[in-house]
């Protein structure tokens, strides 16, 4: 359970550009390292197939819990400014990246405004945020549902683990082969 004043927040993060792994564990290192905000779980690294434009790389995927004392805008805003440190370029909706950091699920609650949308409208949909998303909170209702039982409603062909269990985030990766 959170802490006073804490909400309880998960996160998708991916990429299919440069060393995606090593800049997941970047990202999840400087959200974790913000003194309102701490990581408590964090999924295996999941390989999965590119969504919408085909005509990419593989992507490496995982899902985070986070505990914070931010605001959803807050917790966001750290998350693009992860996204930013790690030289993050935007360019196609859907395309290649290097690092994406996308706020799931806050509080419970939620948002529609300008720039933020939680929960985030299309993870129901997409296997590659819902298998990492199962592994540290496989009961966590969505939409009437548990994440487990949307996950079972989806695609997850081509999808496998890379990297087991949560910590592999905490020390620097090496370089990918």
């Amino acid at each position: 359970m959170p802490g006073p004043n804490e909400q309880q927040a998960f996160l998708s993060l991916g990429g299919n550009l440069g060393e995606p792994r090593r800049a997941m564990a970047a990202a999840l290192r400087i959200i974790d390292a913000d003194p309102q905000t701490r990581v408590s779980a964090v999924s295996s690294v999941y390989r999965t197939p590119p969504w919408g434009d085909i005509n990419q790389p593989d992507f490496l995927n995982s899902a985070a819990e986070v505990r914070t004392t931010l605001s959803a805008r807050g917790l966001l805003n750290l998350c693009l400014g992860a996204e930013n440190a790690l030289k993050r370029i935007r360019t196609e909706v859907g395309g290649p990246r290097s690092i994406d950091v996308d706020v799931l699920y806050f509080g419970g609650r939620s948002y529609k405004e300008p720039g933020l949308e939680i929960p985030h409208p299309r993870m129901v949909l997409r296997a590659f945020v819902l298998l990492p998303l199962t592994e540290i909170a496989p009961e966590l209702e969505l939409e009437g549902k548990s994440v487990a039982e949307h996950l079972a409603g989806v695609d997850q062909e081509g999808i496998s683990i890379v990297e087991h269990g949560g910590n592999w985030w905490r020390q620097e990766v090496k370089a990918e082969q």
